[in-house]
């Protein structure tokens, strides 16, 4: 399927931000990576898995916000990831449950 006929399945993502996305230029919304995943006969958690950026900034910020977010943060990072996604899977089920 060429970045043309994908930007046509989807609402308001263009042929040059998808291109911008697939090279790790620009990253999609959770709602333009769902509306991805469900075109591409995928999940949103199976997409989740390749989003390779650092979230340092984030976390940098909301641990000046708040140190003991600094030290969750710390806690969190020596966990195994199979743990973590595990966790973030069932607060995404939460969420939807209460309609986020």
């Amino acid at each position: 399927m060429s970045l043309r006929e994908l930007s046509a399945k989807l609402k308001g993502a263009s042929a040059a931000f998808l291109s911008d996305i697939e090279l790790g230029r620009r990253y999609p919304s959770e709602k333009t990576l769902a509306q991805l995943a469900d075109v591409l006969g995928t999940t949103l958690e199976d997409l989740q898995q390749y989003d390779t950026r650092p979230p340092v900034e984030a976390m940098r910020r909301r641990a000046a916000e708040d140190p003991a977010v600094g030290m969750a943060f710390r806690k969190i990072a020596e966990m195994p990831s199979k743990d973590l996604l595990e966790i973030a899977k069932k607060i995404r089920e939460e969420e939807k449950g209460k309609g986020k």
